[in-house]
């Protein structure tokens, strides 16, 4: 393959994807553009335990930064600014002393609830098998990492 058809063919990935069948075919760009955007937030660590965090009820800001493990103050600030944006979660603020602000899900949030809870369940299902096959890829060498599959290693066989 010469230079200008591997450009051209790298400079046409989404029409190259639609040509394959599989379950990107039928989306034209602004759709993938979209769903990729989509997924970026909703797909996030922090998003998905913010999401399921909020399943029951609203909670205060603080009982939510108690409630995930890890997640900074402004990491959780940013999150629940971008959930908020894509309609996912609402914010109430309460003119109290001292001020109580609340974060819900909302109904599009609630529609992508089980979606999150089953990817969460599946994380945990798979835990043990996913750090087994992480182990075994970092215990293997650089060069067989980026080997080809196609390509045999040193005793001829191919992946």
């Amino acid at each position: 393959m010469s230079a200008e058809d591997l450009r051209r063919r790298r400079a046409n990935v989404r029409a190259n994807v639609r040509a394959v069948p599989g379950p990107c075919a039928h989306w034209n760009d602004e759709d993938a553009d979209f769903i990729r955007e989509v997924l970026d937030l909703v797909g996030d660590k922090w998003s998905v335990l913010i999401i399921g965090t909020l399943a029951d009820r609203p909670i205060r800001y603080s009982d939510l930064a108690d409630a995930i493990p890890g997640i900074s103050q402004r990491m959780l600030t940013l999150t629940l600014k971008h959930l908020q944006r894509t309609g996912l979660v609402t914010r109430t603020s309460y003119p109290e002393v001292p001020p109580r602000v609340e974060y819900a899900l909302t109904e599009l949030g609630t529609s992508l609830l089980s979606t999150v809870l089953a990817l969460a369940a599946w994380s945990a299902e798979h835990h043990t098998e996913i750090r087994r096959h992480q182990t075994e890829y970092d215990g293997t060498s650089t060069t067989e990492k980026h080997r080809p599959a196609w390509e045999p290693d040193d005793a001829g066989v191919g992946r």
